[in-house]
């Protein structure tokens, strides 16, 4: 998702006449001072806001992420337009498959780069994770804290978008654009889960 705005004057006002086209034949008309050159601005925005995304994966795939220490995540291949849209700071959140809960959350650490190194694996033999990114984790439940996506679905916008009867239709696919909300609101269940954990733990 990107926050691409339109360049039209938002008040709508009119483009003024030429200020020489009423002039009296013979008079000398001022020269044209020539506007300097508007710098085109890359497509990469240095200053874009950062973006939220969610992850699908299954268990044994997050399991392989949780091993490389949370320092790496692989996408599909079909997926190298999203990926490459990804900027250092964008946050990722884990859905889990078959648990049909949220795990974790980590943010980029780098922009996306390509690597066939088997890691990840999909039903497709051909399928292995090529465009990767460097991550750090944030908040990392252990596998009997994950939050049931039942339990917060109804409060995601995101979700609102099927009818309530078919809300995993949401979680289908392997990466989605979160609004930052909807980030926010699964990142604190999770932060709320692993502190309770903390005092167990202890």
């Amino acid at each position: 998702m990107s926050d691409l705005m339109s360049d039209a004057d938002p008040e709508g006002n009119a483009v003024a006449p030429d200020e020489g086209a009423d002039n009296a034949p013979g008079t000398e008309q001022p020269a044209r001072q020539a506007r300097p050159k508007r710098k085109r601005k890359s497509g990469r925005s240095e200053g874009r806001s950062s973006q939220y995304w969610m992850i699908v994966s299954s268990p044994d795939n997050f399991r392989k992420t949780r091993e490389l220490g949370y320092t790496i995540q692989g996408l599909k291949s079909r997926h190298r337009r999203r990926v490459e849209t990804m900027r250092v700071g964008d946050r990722l959140l884990y859905y889990i498959t078959g648990r049909m809960a949220f795990a974790a959350t980590v943010t980029v650490a780098s922009p996306m780069y390509e690597d066939h190194t088997p890691i990840w694996r999909s039903a497709r033999r051909d399928e292995d994770y090529p465009w990767r990114v460097h991550i750090r984790q944030d908040v990392v439940l252990e596998d009997v804290d994950w939050i049931p996506a039942k339990e917060l679905a109804y409060r995601l916008d995101y979700v609102r978008k099927w009818p309530p009867e078919h809300w995993t239709l949401a979680f289908q696919g392997h990466i989605h654009a979160l609004p930052r909300n909807d980030f926010a609101i699964v990142e604190d269940e999770i932060a709320r889960s692993s502190r309770k954990r903390r005092p167990l733990a202890g």
